[in-house]
């Protein structure tokens, strides 16, 4: 085999990845209660341009058309998000059946079309109606999810078999309640903690409900992972890494494997002043749920972080960012870096051992938009996805039990406080008429998962 091609076994699996706020619509329609992102995207200022996802890529309508175009570029498995206030509008209590009768549809056409369905419980619309309640940051939102469990696995559970509880815990506590960049919007790194620490413990409770109301089924999370390195040699830089993989990654997966919380990060949050009550909030038990048994670990990797204390005695910088040219960046301002790909999922299996990993998200914001011809023609994105496809072969030689890929994402959507204004899909969407064209990187997927496998050189 020339090493410029990369073959992945016969059980590999390919699939696209998306979640509900970017891309359903409807976002007030048969019985679905507001959602804290429906709050947050209505407050002017908090998003691009004030864009919304009231329409988005109107996929409650359209799913049909979306399932024809998973089916067309031959994807193996379609990961999605379910909306919590489509299910229970209040966060608990009724339940909204047409919400259910939704994904029920939408899985049945799946699995029609020969698809997959991998399907995230949360990826962060929580019911507004939960967030008036105190949200996240107190207990009682970890039961509601209880409820809201209870009440989609038993609808769901017989034909779906592959189940994410949450999508990235660090992003839900740090980004949403501390810098504020996300819904709610907070900026308080005290209402954080505790938030980082119910999420964890909602996924850990509602592990035991799966696998009870969908047999032999497989059960994860799914965490944001960084590559972190440090600007230069100095204490002061290497320092910083560690805290920053303390706070985005150990903080979540130490705990989930079992470990308990990181000691050196409670103390850096308590010389920080942010745990005035200590690690308060921890009731006994909750450390053995937190870290009941998965079935596999979800990764999500896009850039690198090169790290540098800003100590006035610090050493220079010895570490150089790449040019800002697309080649080496993308719109978001994100760093392309595979290498650290094959770094972060070499660092989850050999730390923690999870029993297989996928890649649950991986791309690139590239505008690109159609030509004359109707042809989006986004080599930028295409290169990405090669050179990133090669470090996940290359983890897996080095005996990295890598079961599949998603593709972050199947369609340009909502990007969050970013708006329209950045396109991550393989699949280009006109958001005034609803038309999609298949890109041209998408085309080379197609390519990838009919051969389970590629040359760098085609």
């Amino acid at each position: 085999m020339s090493q410029n091609t990369y073959n992945f076994p016969k059980e590999f699996i390919w699939g696209a990845a998306t979640a509900s706020y970017q891309i359903e619509g409807a976002w007030n329609e048969d019985g679905k209660g507001e959602s804290i992102w429906d709050r947050f995207s209505h407050t002017p200022g908090k998003v691009n341009n004030n864009d919304t996802g009231d329409i988005a890529n109107d996929h409650y309508h359209l799913w049909r058309k979306d399932i024809n175009l998973m089916k067309e570029l031959g994807l193996k498995a379609y990961r999605f998000s379910i909306s919590w206030p489509r299910i229970l509008p209040k966060g608990r209590g009724k339940i909204n059946q047409i919400g259910i009768e939704f994904y029920s549809k939408l899985v049945d056409g799946l699995l029609e079309a020969g698809i997959t369905p991998f399907a995230t419980l949360y990826h962060w619309d929580l019911p507004q109606a939960l967030q008036d309640e105190g949200g996240w940051e107190v207990r009682s939102t970890a039961e509601a999810f209880v409820e809201y469990t209870e009440a989609i696995t038993r609808a769901l559970g017989d034909r779906v078999k592959d189940w994410i509880t949450i999508n990235e815990p660090a992003v839900v506590a740090w980004i949403g309640n501390d810098i504020g960049e996300h819904a709610p919007g907070y900026q308080d790194m005290r209402r954080a903690i505790p938030v980082s620490y119910h999420v964890m413990l909602a996924h850990g409770w509602a592990v035991p409900i799966i696998r009870r109301n969908s047999p032999n089924s497989e059960v994860g999370i799914t965490l944001n992972v960084g590559w972190r390195e440090a600007a230069s040699n100095s204490s002061f830089d290497l320092d910083a890494v560690r805290e920053g993989d303390g706070k985005w990654t150990r903080w979540f997966s130490d705990p989930l494997y079992g470990r308990g919380y990181p000691a050196d990060v409670i103390a850096d949050f308590e010389k920080q002043g942010y745990l005035p009550k200590g690690m308060d909030f921890i009731k006994e038990g909750d450390l053995n749920a937190i870290a009941t048994p998965t079935d596999f670990l979800g990764v999500n990797y896009y850039n690198r972080e090169v790290v540098r204390s800003d100590a006035s005695d610090n050493e220079p910088q010895t570490v150089f960012e790449k040019p800002k040219t697309p080649e080496n960046w993308t719109e978001m301002g994100w760093e392309i870096y595979p290498e650290g790909l094959a770094g972060v999922l070499g660092m989850m299996y050999f730390d923690y051992k999870p029993l297989k990993l996928y890649v649950t998200e991986n791309g690139a914001s590239y505008s690109t938009a159609p030509d004359e011809n109707g042809v989006v023609n986004d080599t930028y994105r295409l290169d990405y996805y090669k050179t990133h496809l090669a470090a996940v072969h290359r983890v897996m030689q080095a005996g990295v039990p890598m079961a599949g890929y998603f593709a972050w994402s199947l369609m340009d959507n909502f990007e969050w406080a970013k708006g329209y204004a950045q396109r991550f899909g393989i699949v280009w969407v006109n958001f005034e008429t609803q038309e999609r064209i298949i890109k041209e990187s998408a085309n080379w997927y197609k390519n990838l998962i009919k051969n389970n496998g590629f040359s760098a050189q085609s």
